[in-house]
């Protein structure tokens, strides 16, 4: 008898990987539509500082999942289950409701950035890790429509138009801090320790190169970096959803439709890029400066992800988080100082050029290491057999 799904099973599994998937374009689109609202309502120093606390949020996003949600996946010895934490929920709708009163104040806004953009990295989390996709779905709407409504108030230069941005992330916290079933597995300390650590080390290279664009080349080449960045950051989407997926368990369904997500992902900016929409989105600086060149370099930075997440995922299932920081560490710290030698290029291209052969160099790292981690598996229980 065999043990294969039938293909409608395996078809609708694909199908609701892909509507879970799509799902996450309203949270790749918040850094997007916040840039292309501040490039309308604030002045250029201001705008400048919003583009790095944009990256800054992403970081502070990228740490908090790790200690709710990844620290918790990647603790083998536990049932690994996760859940959207409610005094996160509570920080969220004050950041939301803060810059829904002061739309105007930049300093405001800098600082709900990180609190918004960790509730919506933990809230998408928990929900893609747990299968939660009904409830993914309309929190992911509202989002949705209250980016591109206040994009579009953004547009007519309408000072309050962050408002309906931040209702939708407030709408959507409400809807992903429904109650759930089971409760969330308390992580490893030792696990927690090093995933944080991991995260702290690779993460906070973008925000720190992106001040030093900013401190060097000025708030002009900062915006467009983030923006650029920002843009190629849609390719993240499928890749998070693969990420997170393979972090509860290997799935070939979910590898397939990603990278086809990526490889789709790629043709739509390709020919957004050629049909102007994102110089109309993101204003002056997009238009002023040559954006075709090195918006391609950084979508191929994000797509070189794909090779490094299988492994990555597979060696994070082992338990081996000391061994990742460590091979993390050593390519981050490594990409970032070969990404400094160049801004004084004053050429975005070399530096997106420099993240991708980072992501590569990672690859290369995390396979390494998953094959020789698998053979003393193996040479273990074969050994243990014996």
């Amino acid at each position: 008898m065999s043990l294969e799904p039938p293909p409608e099973l395996g078809l609708r599994r694909a199908m609701v990987s892909f509507v879970t998937l799509v799902g996450g374009v309203p949270l790749a689109v918040i850094p997007a539509a916040t840039v292309s609202i501040a490039s309308r309502v604030f002045p250029l120093p201001e705008q400048g500082a919003i583009a790095v606390a944009t990256m800054v949020a992403t970081f502070v996003g990228q740490l908090v999942f790790a200690v709710v949600v990844e620290s918790r996946l990647s603790s083998a010895s536990t049932e690994r289950r996760v859940t959207f934490p409610l005094w996160l929920a509570g920080l969220s709708m004050l950041a939301a409701i803060a810059v829904a009163v002061a739309y105007t104040n930049a300093v405001v806004l800098c600082v709900a950035l990180p609190v918004l953009v960790a509730s919506l990295e933990v809230g998408r989390g928990v929900s893609v890790a747990e299968r939660l996709d009904a409830r993914e779905f309309w929190a992911a709407v509202t989002v949705g429509v209250g980016a591109l409504v206040g994009v579009v108030a953004g547009f007519a230069h309408i000072e309050w138009a962050l408002i309906p941005l931040v209702a939708g992330i407030f709408v959507a916290t409400v809807i992903r801090s429904m109650p759930v079933s089971h409760q969330a597995s308390r992580p490893e300390p030792r696990v927690m320790g090093w995933v944080v650590t991991d995260v702290a080390i690779t993460g906070g290279i973008y925000p720190l190169l992106n001040a030093t664009v900013l401190a060097l080349l000025g708030p002009a080449s900062a915006v467009l970096f983030t923006s650029i960045s920002t843009v190629s950051g849609l390719l993240a989407i499928p890749l998070n959803f693969m990420r997170l997926r393979l972090l509860k368990a290997h799935s070939r369904v979910d590898i397939v439709v990603s990278a086809a997500a990526v490889v789709g992902a790629i043709v739509v900016i390709v020919v957004c890029e050629w049909l102007g929409v994102f110089g109309y989105a993101f204003h002056g600086t997009w238009t002023e400066a040559a954006t075709a060149v090195p918006l391609f370099v950084a979508c191929l930075w994000r797509a070189a992800s794909l090779a490094s997440t299988i492994p990555f995922a597979s060696l994070r299932r082992m338990g081996e988080a000391k061994l990742l920081t460590l091979l993390r560490a050593t390519a981050a710290v490594a990409t970032f100082l070969a990404a400094l030698a160049v801004v004084a290029t004053n050429d975005l291209v070399w530096i997106f050029a420099v993240l991708l052969g980072g992501e590569l160099f990672q690859a290369v790292l995390y396979e390494t290491a998953r094959r020789r981690k698998t053979a003393e598996r193996v040479a273990a229980h074969e050994g243990a057999a014996g």
